[in-house]
């Protein structure tokens, strides 16, 4: 329980409507999308409409050495946002502006709780884009997405979240606000902050407002379907699209589980017998997307495609990205607990990784489903399982093991877009080794000392 003089200090700062105790409250904040974390509720949720009463909640908080747990829409997958010591929720849903948008400079300046849909939106109206795209796109917010330098969709072509923030207004650990970066295309004064802020979790600073770079939309673009028998067959048609030197703006797979799955929740027309399918985006310029799109095919053909589909309109077209976009949400229907995570390894080693994953699978008797963005080697192995099956959920956690082992042991990373959070945060010596994890330390400790800033996440400390 928080004593009631830090409560009386946080109304007074922000008015008792936008301070939160109740239970029923609290309980909402308690969990994010992760699945099988313990829920932990917050003392108080507190909504600052402002940098300054940021500021100042971060103030109280050190002065009574209160932990702070920053949050968005509360969709990330690596419980980056649950609050696991208890402490204050700081929701950051009520700084909600785009505050400009810059098309001489191709920036807007947005803050934290911007919905990424809205800001593309309001980007399309100028024609312009912000390319992030994660699958939440319609419910996450700018400030949790830079927070986990989300990915995303179109990543293969246009980069993550990281690619796209040139400054950042940050209330340190210490209540003191600093502003990095900016507009200009090249900056190299001092340390760069804003990349290492973006990806941070929280951890070192609370970000109030953003400028990211926005770009051009394109002029078009074409959507082609390819579907396999064979999982290998689609695994090596990625790395041969690739290699033939076209870079799609998205290029998706999806495994026999996860159409299935999908085709009974949205009714797209995606085929049941299918091993995988891959879906391919290609865009930019007319001429330029009719010459790779025609390309695309028939690589996909040589590489052994069954069936290879372009869809003919924008209708077929957004029929095809919704069946992708649906997967999470209609997996999640299969068994209780869906348990998703993020593998990611060089694009030549996709069918390696396919292949480590069916593994495991079978090893452990576990259903899981392959899904994700093949392009860039960020793959979604989704376990289905039932938490309440504790016998079923030590498989679980074996698999995962293995799962994050064989993605290091073919060059790749343990997540290239849900971040570390609490969920991945033990398994970080076997990327970085012991000196490796002693940094990420020393920098946590020389920004936030006492650990207040997001406790738990990441670094653990000793």
């Amino acid at each position: 329980m928080l004593a009631r003089e830090v409560l009386e200090e946080l109304v007074q700062v922000l008015g008792r409507e936008n301070v939160l105790t109740e239970q029923e409250d609290l309980l909402t904040y308690a969990y994010d999308a992760t699945a099988a974390l313990k829920h932990q509720k917050p003392d108080v949720v507190v909504s600052p409409s402002s940098t300054e009463q940021v500021a100042e909640v971060v103030k109280i908080a050190q002065r009574h050495q209160v932990p702070i747990y920053p949050r968005g829409s509360g969709t990330n997958l690596s419980g980056g946002t649950v609050p696991i010591k208890g402490g204050i929720v700081l929701s950051m849903l009520n700084l909600n502006k785009i505050v400009e948008f810059d098309q001489d400079n191709l920036t807007a300046t947005v803050q934290p709780g911007v919905i990424i849909q809205a800001l593309n939106d309001e980007a399309a109206k100028h024609g312009l884009i912000y390319p992030p795209d994660p699958g939440t796109v319609t419910t996450a917010t700018m400030g949790g997405s830079v927070s986990e330098c989300s990915g995303g969709l179109r990543g293969l072509k246009y980069g993550v979240t990281k690619h796209y923030i040139m400054g950042l207004t940050i209330v340190l650990a210490n209540g003191k606000v600093i502003r990095w970066g900016g507009k200009t295309v090249k900056n190299v004064t001092g340390y760069d902050l804003v990349a290492l802020f973006t990806g941070a979790e929280g951890t070192l600073g609370i970000i109030t407002e953003m400028i990211v770079k926005l770009i051009p939309a394109p002029e078009t673009r074409k959507s082609v379907l390819g579907v396999f028998d064979n999982l290998d067959k689609a695994g090596n048609a990625i790395a041969a699209i690739i290699r033939n030197k076209v870079i799609p703006a998205t290029l998706e797979i999806m495994d026999n589980v996860t159409i299935q799955t999908v085709e009974h929740f949205v009714h797209a027309g995606l085929p049941l017998n299918a091993e995988a399918v891959l879906l391919c985006e290609v865009d930019g310029y007319k001429e330029v997307v009719e010459r790779e799109s025609v390309l695309v095919e028939r690589i996909l053909k040589e590489e052994g495609a069954v069936e290879v589909k372009v869809a003919k309109d924008d209708k077929e077209r957004d029929l095809l990205w919704l069946a992708r976009r649906s997967a999470l949400p209609a997996l999640a229907q299969k068994r209780p607990t869906t348990v998703l995570e993020d593998a990611t390894v060089p694009r030549s080693k996709i069918p390696d990784m396919l292949k480590t994953i069916r593994e495991i699978a079978e090893k452990y008797n576990l259903q899981i489903a392959t899904f994700g963005h093949a392009g860039d080697g960020n793959l979604h192995p989704t376990i289905l399982t039932d938490e309440r099956d504790q016998d079923e959920m030590k498989r679980v956690h074996l698999a995962v093991d293995e799962i994050f082992h064989g993605a290091i042991a073919l060059g790749g990373t343990l997540s290239g877009e849900h971040g570390i959070g609490v969920a991945k945060m033990g398994f970080l010596g076997l990327e970085f080794g012991e000196a490796g994890v002693e940094a990420l330390k020393a920098i946590k400790e020389a920004l936030d000392p006492n650990y207040m800033l997001n406790p738990g996440k990441i670094v653990r400390r000793d």
